[in-house]
């Protein structure tokens, strides 16, 4: 499988299950919104993020190149596999067409080794 590494941090933020979207959710060319009955939680780039917001920082993000049908199995194990034989704490995020594995930026060099030595292929990075 072809991925490629997203070349901006990013954040994962956790709000209250009942607050507004933020505005600086919506200056970010990557983001996910999710909200359940619990949380309110965004994936965004790190430096559209205020200071005073419950986060994780310090993501990069890998992209699998799709899109992957939906009767298509496996997709995601696969590529998490040799992550998980590594050690490697992993985010993942899915859209229609494509997945998306977050993992912290000091991992990346390992989990790129990883990826490459269960077959995987880095491409370019790709701007965010």
């Amino acid at each position: 499988m072809k991925f490629r590494v997203l070349g901006e941090l990013l954040a994962v933020c956790r709000l209250a299950a009942n607050a507004d979207i933020p505005e600086w959710v919506q200056t970010t060319k990557f983001q996910s919104v999710t909200r359940t009955a619990d949380e309110l939680s965004i994936v965004c780039t790190e430096n559209n993020l205020p200071g005073d917001v419950i986060a994780e920082r310090g993501w990069v993000a890998l992209k699998l190149e799709g899109p992957f049908p939906f009767s298509m199995t496996g997709v995601l194990a696969s590529f998490l596999q040799p992550l998980a034989q590594a050690r490697i704490p992993i985010f993942a995020i899915s859209t229609f067409d494509t997945d998306y594995v977050l993992l912290k930026h000091q991992d990346l060099e390992r989990a790129i080794a990883a990826l490459s030595a269960a077959g995987h292929e880095k491409i370019e990075t790709e701007s965010v």
